[in-house]
């Protein structure tokens, strides 16, 4: 039976539940007596997704939506009501929190940071999340249009029995990332309720502007004080990456010449045919449609503009360290026939690189504490690469070792998004049996 509820905030973290059928769910409630993590998780992300807080890639603002900042005030508050310490909001929206350690013996200092922000690819706002309670198997269809079947995803026939959580076909959910930000507190919420398990100290981190590539720019590695930490911002069950692309982003600004079509002969240089042309010069087999695994990629995200003046923006991604060299030369090589053909000005580019591959930054005692974790949780850990990144490349990359792990989410950045609430319940056991000393 699929059950549909929607949820809506109000000016405090309780849900007004509407559910089909004309019955009526209470007000979400503190936990009372023994503590139901799929309940806790469920409702904090049921919580959390209804709040805006797509980030924008255009904005200049750090974090780059204010909106972002809102979101942000609420986690503190969760923070300091569940019991931990050293709670704070940095001025550029990234909040860290403190669960002390409650044993004497020397351990290691954890960290486990999620993002706040929702993809800019799709709308984050009015998110209404649906439950499809023990999931028959079949097509899920979504009130505006939307049909998530498993014969496109095939991956659905995993969670037979389970529950499902959809948007209502017109939004993202925000599984990416606030799964992990559910998953997280739940799991310090545990630790607290249950002082009897031994735990070294832990530090969260919560992060603004992660999908636009700038969610760590100002986080401060020494204040936060963790000898290595976890992404908790993967996708499917049992997911520990700690391979990712290598990333730069290369955009062409081409300058052309307009004047009258009626008399342009040998004058007009259009741009736009320019960026076409451009365009072409890619190798076709080489982008997200036609790659998988280990293969690199060019991307073309967008082509705008006109006789005047174009821009083609392109990402290129690379698990190999020489591949991507050779991937940036192509595209100053390219720039550099344009202007040579057409004349020296003719293309600007600027080519930057975005973070790096983790792999060589994250040493293996890491991924082995890791896996125990899983073992214990009764998680088969699937270990894969990242076709992206996170913020624990850049994280790693400066020294920080940060491998990801999964949330149950699948088909972020569009109205396809699910979450499986089982798995997210998983994701909790993992970072406990991480804690456990």
């Amino acid at each position: 039976m699929k059950k549909i509820i929607a949820f809506i905030l109000a000016t405090t973290l309780l849900l007004i539940s509407v559910a089909c059928n004309n019955n009526t769910a209470p007000p979400t409630q503190e936990p009372e007596g023994e503590f139901d993590m799929q309940e806790a998780v469920l409702q904090r992300f049921l919580s959390y997704v209804v709040h805006d807080t797509q980030s924008d890639d255009d904005s200049e603002a750090t974090p780059s939506t204010a909106k972002q900042i809102d979101f942000a005030k609420i986690l503190v508050e969760e923070c300091k009501k569940i019991g931990l310490s050293d709670v704070e909001l940095s001025p550029y929206g990234i909040v860290t929190a403190t669960l002390p350690a409650n044993t004497d013996e020397d351990t290691k200092v954890i960290g486990l940071i999620a993002h706040m922000d929702t993809a800019p690819d799709a709308s984050g706002e009015g998110v209404v999340p649906l439950l499809h309670e023990n999931y028959n198997g079949g097509d899920i269809v979504l009130p505006h249009g939307i049909t998530i079947s498993p014969n496109e995803f095939p991956e659905l026939k995993n969670y037979i029995g389970q529950t499902i959580i959809t948007a209502s076909g017109d939004t993202l959910l925000g599984a990416d990332d606030k799964a992990g930000i559910a998953i997280i507190l739940t799991a310090m919420e545990y630790l607290l309720r249950n002082p009897e398990i031994p735990h070294g100290k832990i530090r969260i981190a919560f992060t603004p502007d992660e999908e636009i590539g700038r969610g760590t720019e100002n986080f401060d590695i020494e204040a936060f004080g963790a000898d290595f930490a976890l992404t908790i911002d993967g996708g499917a069950t049992g997911e520990l990456e700690f391979e990712n692309f290598n990333a730069a982003r290369a955009v062409f600004e081409i300058h052309g010449k307009s004047v009258h079509p009626g008399y342009a002969k040998g004058i007009m240089i259009n741009a736009a045919l320019i960026a076409s042309e451009l365009v072409s010069e890619f190798p076709p087999g080489e982008t997200p449609a036609n790659t998988e695994g280990y293969e690199g990629f060019y991307h073309i995200m967008n082509i705008e503009g006109g006789v005047e003046k174009a821009t083609v923006n392109v990402i290129i991604r690379s698990f190999d360290e020489d591949e991507f060299e050779a991937r940036k030369k192509f595209a100053k090589d390219l720039a550099a026939r344009f202007n040579e053909k057409y004349g020296e000005g003719t293309v600007v580019l600027s080519l930057n690189d975005q973070y790096f591959n983790m792999m060589e930054f994250v040493p293996d005692w890491v991924i082995e504490l890791a896996k125990d974790a899983f073992s214990a949780a009764g998680v088969k850990p699937v270990i894969k690469p990242i076709r992206g990144g996170t913020d624990g490349a850049m994280l790693s990359n400066r020294g920080m070792p940060t491998p990801n792990i999964f949330t149950g989410g699948y088909n972020f950045h569009g109205p396809y998004e699910f979450a499986v609430l089982e798995s997210m319940v998983k994701a909790v056991n993992v970072i406990i049996n991480l804690s456990r000393k």
